[in-house]
């Protein structure tokens, strides 16, 4: 048996709480879903509403004019109970199989491990509902109508792993339930991998919104002013320099770099990533990547912390396929640098002694002078090598 607890208190009252089925056939399961968002319900009581709900309307979701309603209890179970699983008695009810009772029922619980199609259990950190995460940048938000709880998982861990962004890694995530009797099944699948699923015995297209996860990453509530600092000071740009990710790392999958450009901030860029998850084929076949800088830096400089980052990339994540990478205004000059080569003999004759002073002397300050040898010393990776030979 679960361990009976308190959790924290969430959808209590919450305007945004997913809406169930409503109807005298539906009351039973209406019933389930409100004492299951109450905090003063133990756990493991909460956690078998939740199922029992899910079960009561999982074989209603083909019977025609009732499988909207249906659906909603459905959904809202699914994901509500993967938050409460997840979140609840520091994670020790997650990830590995449960034995649930109440209201004179007792399922056995278990997680699908990980496939193409499925995240692995412990992969997210927590989750959050979708209708939880809502950020105004984005205009229009990209959602399947479907079955499953729409889920925004977040990968967030100490120290933080290369490439995340402070708030964590970020991605869309479709909790769905499947019973067989007394035995349920819970599965985190992967939309933008497969859009559909085989739900209680049937193909079914999934719920989600892919726009969540880039609403999850929430700007300053002083943009405009942040990247308009970050032009000429660096120590007040808002983010520290580097590449991140803006999804868990694929191999299958193409990196897009995108580069802000002057007075700028990789938020920049949220509706662009937006409207480019709108197309399946591309949410299939690709994944974004951010590189933050202040624009207020040496454009060579930037440059060189760029290079820096993509060979770290290939680094950490040799397998990667090759870049695509699209700059803005001096983003733009910072992706040209990226393919062109530039020695020191070229800078000599450009420049005369000036060149040589850099390159030849040695001032007190070595480490600053180091930095800008290697900043002005370009030569473009193998992988850009082999891009703009194809």
């Amino acid at each position: 048996m679960v361990a009976a607890a308190t959790c924290v208190a969430f959808f209590v009252g919450c305007a945004t709480a997913p809406q169930t089925a409503r109807g005298p056939e539906y009351g039973p399961a209406a019933s389930m879903m409100r004492e299951a968002r109450s905090s003063s319900v133990p756990v493991e009581k909460r956690a078998a509403d939740y199922l029992q709900a899910a079960a009561m309307t999982a074989p209603l979701l083909d019977s025609g004019a009732q499988e909207t309603p249906a659906r909603d209890t459905y959904n809202a179970a699914c994901g509500e109970l993967t938050v409460l699983l997840r979140t609840s008695q520091g994670g020790q009810l997650w990830n590995h199989p449960l034995t649930i009772a109440g209201n004179n029922q007792t399922y056995h619980l278990r997680l699908e491990p990980a496939s193409n199609a499925v995240w692995a259990p412990n992969y997210f950190t927590t989750f959050e509902l979708e209708q939880q995460v809502k950020e105004k940048l984005i205009r229009k938000e990209n959602i399947q109508q479907g079955v499953g709880g729409a889920l925004v998982g977040v990968r967030i861990l100490n120290p933080p792993e290369k490439f995340a962004p402070p708030r964590g890694i970020a991605a869309a995530v479709t909790a769905t339930l499947d019973f067989h009797g007394k035995d349920a099944t819970l599965a985190l699948r992967r939309p933008a991998k497969q859009p559909t699923a085989t739900v209680e015995g049937k193909v079914r297209p999934l719920a989600v919104n892919y726009s969540a996860p880039i609403s999850y990453y929430k700007p300053p509530s002083n943009l405009a002013l942040k990247g308009l600092i970050g032009g000429f000071e660096g120590t007040h740009y808002p983010a520290r320099i580097g590449l991140y990710f803006m999804q868990p790392y694929d191999p299958e999958r193409i990196p897009l770099v995108f580069v802000h450009g002057l007075f700028s901030t990789p938020f920049t860029w949220v509706q662009t990533i937006n409207g480019l998850q709108a197309d399946p084929e591309i949410r299939k076949h690709y994944q974004f990547w951010v590189f933050a800088y202040p624009t207020g830096y040496p454009i060579l400089y930037s440059a060189f912390r760029l290079r820096q980052a993509l060979a770290k990339v290939d680094q950490v994540y040799p397998n990667h396929k090759p870049y695509v990478m699209v700059g803005h205004s001096m983003g733009g000059m910072l992706t040209h640098d990226q393919v062109i080569t530039v020695t020191k003999a070229m800078w000599e004759k450009k420049m005369g002694e000036t060149a040589k002073v850099i390159f030849d002397q040695q001032p007190k300050d070595r480490l600053s002078l180091s930095v800008l040898r290697i900043a002005v010393a370009i030569w473009p990776a193998a992988d850009w090598v082999k891009l703009r030979s194809a």
